[in-house]
């Protein structure tokens, strides 16, 4: 016979307080402010949860599984992104999860509902998407309505950090939403108080153009447009140009010294020296723990004939000069003739420009033809070479520059400066086209005098545009270069 003891209080001995007591169905454990605990070893059943999990520290996830009720689990994705399933919805089950160790950015963890299950009551059978660092979730099963509910929801960042961001001061300042726009339109210091942290921003943005190259006098190619260079940080977040990198660039406490580079001259009536070259443009330099520098663009190839032998290339720079055209081949010409200069010189990846076109040889045959330059090179295309030589038509287009939206608003620059072309026999021509992004137009012979080639636009980094005959009309000037800095200051 199994041994009973039948009682309906327990009292202690020392005070006679009450232990346990029985009224009605109701059994009372203990009296107020008394705690109740488990002997080590021993486990309950029973009692229900409180809105808390057992973290299972000793077994940190690395791979897909499938989560229990009652735990909470801390998953590691630096080595890729896997799945925790989710255990069938029973109402009160709890399942939490964390990121280990600020990865889930990099690679995301994917929750999975059992079976048709919904999560949040969205669709049956979708999981959702864990990828902000740090994240944590806790989830509860309320019903088939719902399904699994997210109750707490955290975002931590890296090692506790409290969101530091970029201060600085320099340039004429601009706010774009939660970002600081600098714009250096000549020589200054970008000044930086505070370098941010991971948490907040650490890395700027930048757009570094030089200077452009001048056109060529005479029958002259374009200038080339200057270096353009371009890096967009993580925390950035705009329309950057076709050729940029990603990743930005740290800035150093204090003083960042910038350098604008100034645009080429354009040539001239040569003399005893090759002054019928464009002049190439200045670099421009974002100085700071990795210094950035951007070549001046080359100047444009000018003059014809035998009697200006070796100056009819168009010279290297960050994008090339173009070519001059002439008639007749030299010894000192290709076999298309007068050539380009070579852009991305020197050489940095991505490139920061393009090579000038060539200028074409002809034999004379008649008059009423006409010596086409070609156009400098620009950001993203070639100088265009000129088409054959006629009595009426125009030197070669600029090669097109790079547009960005690093200043808040898309804006073209180091565009290539077009060709000039020079008629024979009375015949007159057209101005060629500088490159989009602010390259001067070509000049050509009107009906009554020479026009000259154009300007390149100021802060533009573009060429200018050579010059049609001589005997009138001057040789457009390289447009300054310019740098943008960028980053996220809230």
């Amino acid at each position: 016979m199994t041994s009973k003891i039948k009682v309906d209080n327990i009292n202690k001995v020392s005070d006679d307080s009450n232990i346990i007591n029985k009224c009605g169905t109701t059994i009372t454990l203990g009296a107020s402010g008394d705690s109740i605990a488990l002997a080590s070893g021993a486990s309950q059943t029973g009692f229900g949860r409180t809105g808390t999990v057992d973290w299972q520290t000793g077994s940190i996830k690395t791979a897909t599984f499938t989560a229990a009720n009652g735990e909470g689990y801390f998953c590691n994705t630096a080595g890729g992104t896997f799945e925790m399933d989710l255990p069938a919805g029973v109402a009160g089950a709890i399942v939490s999860v964390q990121d280990y160790n600020n990865t889930f950015d990099s690679n995301s963890l994917t929750v999975d509902p059992n079976g048709s299950e919904k999560i949040n009551g969205g669709v049956a059978g979708n999981s959702v998407e864990l990828n902000t660092e740090g994240r944590g979730v806790t989830f509860v099963y309320i019903d088939a309505t719902v399904g699994w509910r997210s109750v707490q929801d955290n975002d931590f960042t890296k090692k506790g950090e409290v969101p530091a961001f970029i201060a600085a001061t320099g340039g004429t300042i601009a706010t774009c939403g939660n970002f600081k726009i600098h714009t250096f339109t000549g020589p200054g210091t970008f000044c930086v108080s505070c370098v941010g942290n991971a948490g907040g921003s650490n890395k700027v943005s930048y757009m570094v153009v030089a200077g452009g190259g001048g056109g060529g006098y005479e029958d002259s190619g374009g200038g080339g447009a200057g270096g353009f260079r371009e890096s967009e940080s993580p925390t950035c977040s705009y329309t950057q140009s076709p050729i940029a990198s990603s990743g930005g660039t740290t800035v150093a406490p204090g003083a960042n010294p910038i350098t604008v580079g100034a645009g080429g001259a354009g040539g001239t009536p040569p003399t005893a020296t090759p002054s019928a070259f464009g002049t190439n443009g200045s670099n421009s330099v974002f100085g700071g723990p990795v210094t950035v520098t951007s070549a001046g663009g080359g100047g444009g190839g000018g003059g014809e004939c035998n009697s200006d032998n070796g100056i009819r290339q168009g010279k290297p720079g960050g994008s090339g000069g173009g070519g001059a055209g002439v008639f007749g081949p030299q010894p000192q010409d290709g076999a298309c003739g007068p050539s380009g200069g070579t852009g991305n010189t020197p050489p940095v990846s991505p490139p920061q420009g393009n090579t000038g076109g060539n200028g074409p040889t002809l034999a004379r045959q008649t008059n009423n033809v006409a010596e086409l330059g070609a156009g400098g090179g620009g950001a993203t295309q070639v100088g265009q070479k000129t088409p054959s030589p006629t009595t009426c038509g125009a030197g070669g287009a600029g090669g097109a520059g790079a547009t960005t939206s690093i200043s808040g608003s898309p804006v073209a620059y180091a565009g290539g400066g077009g060709g000039g072309i020079h008629t024979y026999g009375g015949g007159s021509g057209s101005r060629s086209s500088g490159g989009a992004g602010g390259g001067g137009g070509g000049g050509f012979p009107g009906p009554t005098a020479n026009e000259s080639g154009t300007n390149a636009s100021a802060n533009s980094g573009s060429g200018g545009g050579g010059t049609g005959g001589n005997g009138g009309g001057c040789a457009g000037s390289g447009g300054s270069g310019i740098v943008i800095i960028r980053y996220k200051f809230q």
